[in-house]
């Protein structure tokens, strides 16, 4: 590890599970900006995804102890209450309670976690653990209006846009990938070459079928609460389905080498995450419930670290956050068959890979974010559920998923095979 992040791999925040377990997962497809999907409140993607998980694995929702969701910007009205919402309306009983959770970009990475601290602790059985964005409705804002304003006065700004900005340092998140690049000696060519890496698996996943067991396709739906005001979910443009991820195209290294770069260095649109809207939920489960339902878990939850590094070089937060949970398991990460690393920027990635020596053949190998998009608090969902299924596919035993969040931290989560 470099030592300028040794420190942030001493102070690692670590946790060790023993009997609990990833159940399964079912998202939504991610639509582009200002696609399919923009008019839906975060709120009702997340029932949309926990209803589908529901569905697909015949367990009663009855049986939650606790939900515990993640979102990142607010995008409704009743936004305070989306945990307690995507619970409700999957039709988990009132009596549970529900925690809403916000770590940036590790979001869903944390409803996972406290998910199995609080089984650890022997609060709870089963947690229903959903990550849910609207990039879409990111509002137009105004902060310092509540009290009036003077003539000429009047300032707006575009959220989505100013969000991205960690005033600390005073950059961008897209600068703080360039100032990897820069450290690491990172070209525009590698990373437009990656970028055309993650748009190829991608689409060979999905055109091989490889998601037909992880995305459910959204269509207009509605939902009743006895003695509550309803729900529901319609698409925009008149459109009837949703069924794939919009982001995932054709991107060829030739096409993505031609586009501009965005912050002055090797980024570009084009190999950087997409900005999409889409949910994706988890069932996290005791062994006893394991055991006392016959179920077949996709994982073990072995082990989870978050990290605190340099805001100005955020990107690298999965370097120290892997290097600390396998040292702490006193692993190598040759004992890891597979790894999902958020890919925030091409540049912030092949950085990441670089610090560890990572075998690039063991990483994303269905793609990432780069081509799915980075929906913020829904990824940490999708890729820890996605490794698990990956450990599925490949009969490898021990997997990691991980990401940077804004602001400067890393966070990843160590999971078995045990089929």
């Amino acid at each position: 590890m470099n030592t300028a992040y040794q420190d942030s791999e001493q102070h690692a925040l670590l946790a060790d599970y023993d009997d609990i377990y990833l159940v399964d997962g079912r998202r939504t497809p991610f639509a582009d900006l200002a696609g399919v999907l923009r008019d839906v409140s975060p709120t009702d993607l997340g029932i949309y995804a926990s209803r589908a998980l529901f569905e697909a694995t015949g367990l009663p929702p009855e049986d939650v102890d606790a939900i515990i969701a993640g979102n990142v910007a607010q995008a409704s009205y009743d936004a305070y209450l989306l945990a307690r919402h995507i619970g409700l309306y999957s039709g988990v009983p009132q009596s549970r309670p529900a925690l809403q959770v916000h770590r940036l970009c590790g979001t869903g990475f944390e409803t996972i976690l406290q998910a199995a601290d609080q089984i650890k602790l022997g609060r709870a059985k089963v947690v229903l653990c959903s990550g849910a964005e609207s990039m879409s409705r990111n509002p137009i804002v105004a902060y310092t209006h509540r009290a009036g304003f003077r003539m000429g006065q009047v300032e707006f700004k575009d959220f989505l846009w100013e969000a991205t900005i960690d005033t600390a340092p005073g950059i961008g998140m897209g600068n703080t990938a360039e100032n990897l690049a820069q450290r690491y000696g990172i070209s525009r060519d590698e990373a437009d070459e990656y970028a055309a890496r993650s748009f190829a698996e991608a689409n060979a996943a999905w055109d091989s079928g490889y998601f037909d067991n992880e995305v459910v396709p959204v269509e207009n739906a509605h939902w009743s609460l006895d003695g509550y005001n309803d729900r529901g979910l319609k698409l925009a443009d008149k459109a009837s389905r949703l069924d794939r991820d919009g982001h995932v195209r054709n991107s060829s290294f030739e096409v993505l080498n031609k586009l501009r770069p965005a912050f002055g260095g090797v980024q570009t649109g084009g190999n950087s995450s997409g900005i999409v809207d889409g949910a994706a939920s988890v069932l996290v489960a005791s062994g006893d419930y394991v055991r006392a339902h016959g179920l077949k878990p996709l994982a073990r939850i072995v082990a989870g670290s978050t990290v605190g590094v340099p805001p100005e070089i955020m990107g690298i937060g999965p370097a120290p956050a892997i290097s600390a949970l396998v040292t702490h398991k006193q692993m190598a990460l040759n004992d890891i068959g597979r790894f999902e690393i958020n890919e925030a920027f091409a540049a912030q990635y092949i950085a990441c890979e670089r610090e560890l020596g990572l075998d690039r053949n063991k990483v994303n190998v269905h793609g990432g974010s780069i081509a799915f998009g980075h929906p913020l608090a829904v990824s940490g969902v999708r890729l820890t559920h996605t490794v698990a299924r990956q450990l599925q596919e490949s009969g490898e035993q021990f997997g990691i998923s991980s990401a940077c969040a804004g602001g400067g931290q890393g966070i990843a989560i160590l999971l078995e095979n045990l089929n």
